[in-house]
């Protein structure tokens, strides 16, 4: 701890390049973003018939407490999208990433887009909780929950680097699946690192702004 701080006075912040360019900022909605990616990226955990069913049945136990909730979640998630969603400049120009068509295509496909997606952010984070509570503490949960958003929040950029350690710690803490979903998610794994690095190899670009140089698309 002692070592990070005289790192962070020696450096003058956390952040090693263009600090200008990751400057603090309150933005709420990198931690909806997480949930919605990393419940996404277990699939077979998160969005199945049988998983839906399983959380209403969690829900039901306590209908006025969920429903408060759910309600709260809600209106808190519809604030950090409102009032703290950030376009960093670099996700608006660097069209290498992922993160640059996805929020164009998705997220700013029109203005109601953004809200559309509160209900999917919202039953992400109620699954990824629901099934950590089954197999950790809930301190330990209450912990990685503020950690996330400790670690994501700060950030003005979206991107899916910045979700690896968070969505490790969640895949090692949260119950075993089956061998066939785990296989299945293994081929969705594979698949998508196989056209990434075809895009990566056979479909270079270049920009106007800078001839001769060579870009490639990647994560």
């Amino acid at each position: 701890m002692v070592a990070f701080i005289a790192f962070i006075i020696w450096n003058g912040g956390v952040v090693l390049g263009a600090k200008e360019a990751h400057v603090v900022s309150p933005h709420f909605a990198q931690f909806l973003y997480f949930g919605l990616v990393s419940a996404a990226a277990l699939l077979p955990w998160h969005f199945t018939p049988r998983r839906v069913l399983d959380l209403f049945h969690w829900s039901g136990k306590n209908k006025t407490c969920s429903s408060l909730a759910v309600l709260t979640a809600l209106g808190l998630s519809f604030i950090a999208v409102h009032f703290f969603s950030i376009a960093h400049p670099y996700l608006l120009a660097d069209n290498r990433h992922y993160t640059f068509y996805i929020w164009r295509k998705v997220n700013q496909v029109n203005w109601m887009m953004k809200y559309i997606l509160i209900p999917l952010y919202v039953y992400s984070w109620f699954s990824i909780i629901n099934i950590l509570v089954k197999s950790q503490t809930r301190v330990w949960v209450l912990s990685f929950v503020l950690s996330v958003a400790l670690v994501l929040v700060p950030a003005p950029l979206v991107e899916f680097r910045y979700y690896t350690i968070p969505f490790v710690l969640l895949v090692l803490h949260s119950p075993v699946i089956g061998d066939d979903k785990l296989l299945a998610l293994g081929s969705l794994y594979a698949a998508a690192d196989l056209f990434t690095l075809a895009m990566f190899l056979f479909k270079p670009f270049h920009w106007e702004h800078e001839p001769g140089k060579t870009q490639r698309f990647m994560w």
